[in-house]
């Protein structure tokens, strides 16, 4: 009975702590790339194929790199929690479909867009596009998510047969492609355009120089995302706090902490926006970057003990204790070299430029 109780213990502990994890990647790719996507958003409203050619190579030495971060997340979904990781992706195919094309295409345009000549305009919309479509369906992917979805335990049909040795007693999605669409799932794809578009106008703010014409778009449109930002920031919590029971919490006996995690929201975002206003553009930047994290770590703790809310627990849907085991004697290792190389590579490509970056290869 002992060991069975140690076996549990060390089950749950690796369980939380690969969560805990999963959230510090997601949170990494979002701030990183989530700042790229919002940038070629931004692209869309540039009407000079040389400018949208410019802001592809304000990003072209990171790009690649920040998108390590979701294949990173990816396995280890896969590799720790492997039934959350067949049922939601069933559950979210469709969505997931649309942002790996997203990102595809976008991958495939900063690699033909610098050779091209007469598809040139072309490939520079269709890192718009794909940046778009990323962001709009990964934000619709969250917001399914957040909801959760439904499960059984039966055969193809959906029915319990006893002693059927052929019934699937593992729990699957039972769904169907469409379930994953609703009000809510599709306001958070707008709110991720959103939100990538005040993270990408500040990126392109803190990487082209102030006099450029380039800044001068991006910082215009900054403020207004700001603005837009801030309302649906309300919009979604108070929607939130309305249809799903662990947002509870937030009033629950333990208010004071969620009461300064949100006065820490707040004043992260005055600091973002009085630096984007004094110009001061990669603090404003970072100041994002803050309340990205804050709000993240709010989402992920109001879900605990969930993995998938109200569908999926940690420890139901992780791995075995000795593969959890494995798994973090060989992969953790791996995480501090990442954040390290990530953090060169921003030091490297750190200089301002100007639009007429378009005009040489990215």
């Amino acid at each position: 009975m002992d060991t069975m109780h140690e076996i549990f213990r060390i089950h749950s502990t690796l369980s939380t702590f690969w969560w805990i994890l999963l959230g510090v990647f997601f949170v990494i790719y979002i701030v990183l790339d989530g700042a790229d996507l919002g940038a070629g958003v931004f692209s869309l409203l540039l009407n000079n194929e040389n400018d949208r050619a410019a802001v592809m190579s304000s990003m072209a030495g990171t790009w690649d790199a920040n998108e390590t971060w979701l294949v990173v997340a990816g396995g280890v979904i896969f590799g720790a929690f492997p039934l959350v990781y067949g049922s939601t992706f069933n559950y979210l195919m469709i969505p997931l479909m649309f942002a790996l094309w997203g990102i595809i295409s976008r991958a495939v345009a900063f690699e033909f867009h610098v050779h091209a000549k007469s598809s040139r305009k072309f490939w520079g919309f269709m890192f718009g596009l794909g940046s778009l479509v990323a962001a709009l369906f990964a934000g619709i992917a969250l917001g399914a998510t957040l909801l959760g979805f439904q499960m059984n335990t039966g055969n193809a049909q959906g029915i319990q047969v006893a002693n059927d040795p052929f019934v699937n007693t593992v729990p699957h999605f039972s769904g169907n492609a469409l379930s994953f669409l609703s009000a809510f799932s599709i306001w958070t794809g707008i709110g991720a355009l959103i939100a990538g578009g005040l993270a990408g106008t500040l990126y392109l703010c803190a990487r082209f120089e102030q006099d450029d014409p380039i800044y001068q778009k991006a910082h215009k449109s900054a403020t207004l995302f700001s603005f837009l930002a801030l309302a649906a920031v309300v919009i979604t919590l108070i929607w939130s706090y309305a249809i799903m029971p662990d947002a509870a919490k937030w009033t629950g006996s333990g208010w004071f902490g969620w009461l300064i995690l949100l006065i820490a929201i707040l004043i992260s975002a005055y600091k973002m926006m009085s630096n984007h206003a004094a110009h001061r553009d990669f603090a404003a930047l970072l100041w994002c970057g803050a309340i990205v994290l804050f709000m993240w770590g709010g989402m992920w703790a109001t879900n605990f003990p969930y993995i998938i809310p109200q569908t999926w627990t940690i420890s139901q849907g992780g791995n075995p204790a000795n593969d959890l085991a494995i798994l973090t004697l060989f992969m953790t290792g791996f995480v501090p070299v990442m954040i390290t190389y990530n953090v060169y590579q921003i030091w490297v490509f750190r200089k301002r430029i100007t639009h007429l970056a378009g005009y040489e290869s990215h």
